[in-house]
């Protein structure tokens, strides 16, 4: 139990009718999940507005309301705050009701387009490798040292992320490394925690369902960079372009890393073939199980938080060598059958020709690239016509298919893709709305030395379908129909 006062620290009021020193047992934002003794925060969301609950919360046991706009009539055993955004005071207010356990750790977020799940994967292994207790939250796996907490958004909401983090203090951890999405910013669940660093990997056209412009996009990346403190550092790719943006107006010291212009971290790559990536950084040629110039970036952008967080380049350099990229990131399926098989998360266009371009880096010329690429349903609409372009200009044989289609039609979905295949390339593509049937026929047509590659689901373990998630791993089923056709 904690003061309603004490909970309220830092949050910007704009009124309050009732006592502040009420005790709050829990803190909820789902009108769902109250219970007695708890704040309700009525937040503003995509599909619900939280003030048209604050009747039924206050039913449940509720004893304050946080919330943007009054109701017309007060309860006088309630306590009612009100606050410009009640969204913000939900992160503030989750911070300090479980102990600002964010400042207790050193915490470091990754935001970016593509790399981000790599990126935080890799510090957490690095940090374990080099004898620390520490903290995951990604979009695969949340993590406490070895104990596993499944993951159900990018980021988890507020009050899930500081419980997690107050669980991740009281078992001893000293470092948590954390995804940082677009979404997250904007809605402001990032909110209260305190950042020893950030880190910006690249970025490209994603998510602009939810953003609707490419400025308002880079706009929420920023709000990363822009609410550092002084003591936090800030490291950003400069040969992206949009890496400089992200540090103007940051408090923070600011960094850079690149590959190809002047940077504070700078590598060359050496070689660059299916079994892994040789870098010079810094005087030091080093071998790593990663693949592709896209990882060569996330490993200097994991390489320099390191050093920012006053490891010695030399232990690092060695731990990174030992270490795996994320599940579904450029993982290789091993079969008997002479075949290439590669599934990858990609499911933006920069992700896409990213993969694709390092696939054309091994290739002897011989071979034929099978690609299996599927968007998303309800999401951002205007990337699937470049996806399909960019999958028909790199690949032998495209066969366009249906992702995680959700409410959408698979064939609707499949036709926006098909607007961006030229006249050209019609004759390379197919078209197989059944995912399992697209795999199984990419691997038909594959033949021993030729490369097949499955993007857009990666690590993920099921197919979203109108609401139901069904099994589908599109791991297992490639090796399921590799083994099954050229047994």
């Amino acid at each position: 139990m904690s003061a309603l006062k004490d909970i309220l620290y830092k949050v910007a009021l704009q009124s309050v009718s009732g006592d502040t020193a009420v005790e709050v047992a829990a803190l909820a934002f789902d009108s769902r999940k109250v219970g007695a003794n708890t704040a309700f925060i009525a937040t503003r969301g995509t599909q619900a507005d939280g003030h048209d609950y604050i009747e039924q919360a206050i039913e449940k046991g509720a004893v304050a309301i946080i919330c943007e706009q009054l109701p017309e009539n007060l309860n006088t055993s309630i306590t009612y705050v009100q606050v410009k955004d009640s969204s913000e005071a939900l992160g503030i207010m989750a911070s300090n009701f479980f102990g600002n356990p964010s400042a207790k750790l050193k915490l470091v977020g990754v935001t970016g387009t593509n790399g981000k799940t790599t990126c935080v994967s890799l510090l957490f292994q690095l940090f374990k490798q080099l004898g620390y207790n520490v903290g995951l939250l990604s979009t695969v796996v949340n993590k406490i040292n070895d104990e596993i907490i499944v993951a159900t958004h990018t980021t988890p909401d507020a009050i899930q992320m500081n419980e997690l983090m107050a669980k991740m203090v009281a078992k001893g951890c000293s470092h948590c490394f954390m995804e940082v999405s677009s979404h997250a910013l904007v809605q402001h669940r990032v909110s209260g925690l305190t950042f020893q660093g950030a880190v910006f990997t690249n970025l490209s056209h994603d998510h602009l369902d939810y953003h609707k412009t490419f400025d308002e996009y880079i706009k929420a990346k920023k709000m990363l960079f822009d609410g550092l403190p002084s003591s936090a550092f800030a490291l950003t790719n400069i040969d992206d372009k949009r890496g400089a943006v992200m540090l103007q107006n940051t408090k923070a010291s600011k960094y850079r890393y690149a590959l190809k212009t002047m940077a504070d971290f700078k590598a060359k790559i050496l070689s660059n073939t299916l079994q892994g990536l040789e870098l010079d950084i810094e005087g030091h040629n080093v071998w790593f199980k990663l693949i592709g110039d896209f990882n060569a970036y996330n490993l200097m952008a994991v390489y320099g938080a390191a050093i920012l967080l006053e490891e010695e380049s030399a232990d690092v350099l060695q731990a990174l060598s030992d270490l795996n990229p994320a599940p579904g990131r450029f993982e290789q399926v091993l079969t008997d059958t002479g075949i290439t098989a590669i599934v990858d998360y990609a499911h933006t266009p920069d992700a896409l020709e990213n993969v694709l371009s390092t696939i054309k880096v091994f290739r002897s010329g011989n071979e034929k690239v099978i690609t299996v690429v599927g968007c998303g349903g309800n999401r951002d609409t205007t990337k699937r016509p470049e996806m399909a372009k960019i999958a028909c200009e790199l690949s032998d044989k495209v066969v366009l298919t249906s992702d995680n289609p959700r409410f959408e039609e698979p064939m609707a979905i499949i036709e926006d893709m098909q607007k961006g295949v030229s006249p050209s390339n019609y004759r390379k593509t197919l078209v197989m709305a059944d995912r399992r049937e697209a795999i199984k026929t990419a691997c038909s047509m594959a033949e021993p030395n030729d490369i097949i590659l499955v993007a857009g689901k990666g690590h993920e373990t099921y197919q979203d379908v109108k609401g139901v998630k069904s099994d589908f791993d599109d791991r297992k089923v490639l090796k399921d129909m590799l083994n099954l056709i050229h047994k």
